[in-house]
């Protein structure tokens, strides 16, 4: 499948909006908690994030275009094993059209909001660090 991009607007999925739409509406007590501290606003390092954004057949939770990353904020039924099974497919499923996945559980939003924010600005650190080209060094001569 084709690598997600925005002449393929991120594989948008027009027929899933109405339903992303009613799930921006009725956000969990964590989504709602990382949405108003972490991501809105383009509080999470100057990045916008989208919320309950269609990609493919599923609807990330939070999903940052200019970083090719969706956060996932998973509740006790993806303890279970079906839905633990189909977030591993969803998982790869997204990961193959290039986007990069970080899961986190309720507890940890909730109650851990400052470690959520550290992982997340270390992946955007590292992303950083491999796509921003390093300026050439005073004085030095290219071959």
């Amino acid at each position: 499948m084709e690598k997600a991009n925005k002449d393929n607007l991120y594989h948008y999925n027009q027929n899933l909006k109405d339903f992303a739409n009613a799930n921006r509406k009725e956000m969990t007590k964590a989504e709602a908690c990382i949405w108003k501290y972490l991501l809105s606003r383009k509080q999470m390092m100057g990045f916008a994030f989208r919320r309950q954004r269609p990609v493919l057949n599923y609807i990330a939770d939070f999903m940052c275009k200019e970083l090719m990353l969706i956060i996932e904020i998973d509740g006790i039924t993806h303890q279970w094993e079906n839905v633990s099974k189909n977030d591993k497919i969803r998982t790869q499923m997204l990961e193959e059209i290039g986007f990069t996945i970080i899961r986190f559980n309720d507890d940890e939003v909730l109650s851990d909001i400052k470690n959520v924010n550290q992982t997340i600005c270390f992946y955007i650190e590292e992303y950083l660090a491999k796509t921003t080209p390093n300026p050439r060094q005073r004085g030095t001569l290219d071959a």
